[in-house]
């Protein structure tokens, strides 16, 4: 639905009155050049009142610069053109009132850690207050939570935001943008990635209070890598590549994925997802009984050069696994042993164990930012760059910056400078220098959560590569995905968790997108479970809605569908002992 409005600046703000074909925001000609790069060149984007316009590109293309440049966080170069409803303005001097009018979220969210939901809410609003002044707290906590259970969250509103999980942060930041919206004023949204961190059910419930804003007026730059989303929720699409539009406005009605693949590398990308390895070796990783904040008994068993891959809603234990087996997050019970060596709850054990973690906060637990990257690649195994024959604690400088290079060559780390910081490389580029770090010290265990979160289709395409080399040079991986596609087509076997427990495996003709989906909702009937008890003792269950009864014949009934399923208890312990007991007293049964 494409809405046209006239609007008029009146005393440094905006008003709309009549109809018109005056877009509400038109660039032409924004550059923006740092030392040694060009970060845009001559850019154009036309966003009309009314539509969802996506803006794409690879890492590095320029998305984010532009973003910035319209939140007034970096000035542009002399030369642009820029209107807002028809006005030309400076987008390095807007007024305040102008300036109200344009809702950015960026990528990194924008909250204060040491706050509560409330009080980061209330930043960019203001508080409900009486009439000494003081803060009706209260009201701001269920003003909160209304506004989070549209997405389906209700976290503890009054707790720190760094204690809440990335799809609810990411919720809070966009509550925060759009919680006082004017729909009598136009007004421009602009999104950068805030899917990144939603499972489906909270990105439907984004894409409906876009949908909801770009039909009372609204102007929505949709900055997003998922391009399924792009070509379902935009109206049209601006293509960066290398700091330069490639295609300006094109209606996605219009592209299929490859078309828009094809405009975003600048080549058709065939081989997205590599073939998976055709043999796998001995067990590796075994975890037993794995209870951890929202693990309940967990246990799997990962063999050398498979690729096991991880799904689940948030809050189910999927985003918890990796760091539960790398030692991260607490384990409350339960063993994990690499190669039959038990491994301690610690990610120092681990490291010596030959695990290694790709985190899902990589800005947060994979990287130091303020680092170079001849600093960060080394650092899990310094032992190689020692200057052995001077002194042994003193670090071999050219060796260093040699092996650096050569990592940075081989993941193709853009622009490949490895005296430059973190910080000033794009997302895609980051994930990279975190992978390899941890393909340097060729692990026996690499753990992958969330391995493509904000990363472009051609970054991606070279991550799942240098996964499946890693797999078949007997590294066993583990992925934890929210993304059906990538599971099913870089896995050889998918755990699905809910409630904290496996509830299904897929495999083979099991594996599929639908599969993945239905038993990470739940939504499965008649499955066939095989069970797992202390003694490891196997049996065979069928299970419907209706009942539960033991199958005694162990062949698979040739017309159903059976998903074999591996589920672990914890039956013994003082733990779980404990447990019983307290049960029993909350029932009232002593």
């Amino acid at each position: 639905m494409v809405v046209a409005v006239e609007h008029e600046q009146r005393k440094g703000g905006w008003t709309g009155a009549g109809a018109g074909p005056t877009p509400l925001l038109r660039i032409e000609s924004l550059s923006k050049t740092y030392p040694g790069q060009v970060a845009l060149d001559r850019a154009r984007l036309e966003l009309r009142a009314g539509e969802v316009h996506a803006l794409v590109g690879q890492n590095g293309s320029g998305k984010s610069t532009l973003i910035k440049i319209l939140a007034g966080y970096v000035r542009a170069d002399h030369g642009a053109h820029v209107e807002l409803a028809g006005v030309p303005v400076d987008l390095w001097h807007l007024s305040h009132e102008q300036r109200r009018h344009i809702r950015v979220v960026h990528q990194d969210l924008g909250l204060v850690p040491s706050l509560s939901t409330v009080e980061n809410l209330g930043l960019g609003r203001g508080y409900t207050r009486g009439r000494l002044g003081n803060i009706h707290w209260r009201a701001e906590v269920r003003h909160a939570q209304q506004a989070l259970l549209r997405f389906g969250l209700a976290p503890d509103v009054r707790q720190p935001v760094a204690s809440l999980s990335p799809a609810e942060q990411a919720a809070v930041a966009i509550v925060r943008a759009i919680q006082d919206w004017d729909t009598s004023q136009p007004g421009l949204l602009v999104l950068d990635e805030p899917t990144a961190s939603l499972n489906r059910g909270e990105v439907e419930a984004l894409f409906t209070e876009v949908r909801r804003l770009a039909d009372l007026g609204a102007g929505v730059l949709f900055v997003s890598h998922v391009l399924d989303e792009v070509l379902g929720l935009a109206d049209r699409v601006t293509v960066l590549r290398d700091g330069q539009v490639v295609a300006a406005g094109e209606p996605t009605a219009s592209l299929d994925e490859q078309a828009l693949v094809r405009l975003i590398v600048g080549r058709a990308v065939d081989d997205l997802f590599p073939t998976p390895p055709d043999r796998t070796g001995r067990a590796v990783l075994e975890a037993e009984s794995l209870f951890g904040v929202t693990l309940r008994g967990v246990s799997l068993r990962l063999h050398a050069g498979e690729v096991l891959g991880v799904a689940g809603l948030v809050g189910s234990g999927r985003d918890e696994i990796a760091g539960a087996l790398f030692g991260l997050t607490p384990r409350f019970a339960g063993k994990v042993l690499v190669n039959k060596r038990k491994v301690f709850a610690s990610p120092r054990d681990s490291i010596r164990a030959g695990m290694a973690l790709v985190p899902a906060d990589r800005k947060g637990l994979g990287l130091h930012l303020e680092d170079r990257v001849v600093e960060h690649i080394p650092l899990p195994r310094l032992g190689e760059v020692l200057d052995r024959p001077a002194r042994w604690w003193k670090l071999d400088h050219p060796a260093l910056r040699a092996d650096a290079a050569e990592w940075v060559e081989r993941l193709d780390v853009q622009p490949p400078l490895i005296d430059r910081r973190l910080e000033k490389f794009s997302g895609g580029n980051q994930q990279k220098a975190v992978l390899a770090r941890w393909l340097r010290t060729k692990p026996k265990v690499l753990l992958l959560d969330e391995p493509t979160q904000g990363v472009d289709v051609g970054s991606k395409a070279a991550i799942y590569h240098h996964v499946a080399d890693a797999a078949r040079a007997g590294t066993a991986v583990l992925v934890t995905s929210s993304d059906p596609k990538e599971l099913v087509h870089l896995c050889d076997r998918v755990l699905v968790l809910r409630a904290g427990m496996v509830v299904a495996e897929l495999t083979g003709p099991w594996l599929t997108e639908e599969q993945v989906v239905a038993e990470t909702l739940g939504t499965t009937t008649n499955r066939r479970v095989k069970r797992v008890t202390h003694r490891h003792v196997r049996t065979r269950i069928v299970r419907s809605d209706a009942d539960v009864w033991r199958e005694p014949e162990p062949d698979r009934d040739e017309g159903s569908a059976p998903v074999e399923v591996s589920v672990a208890t914890h039956p013994g312990g003082r733990f779980a002992s404990w447990v019983r007991r307290a049960a029993r007293r909350l029932r009232g049964g002593g």
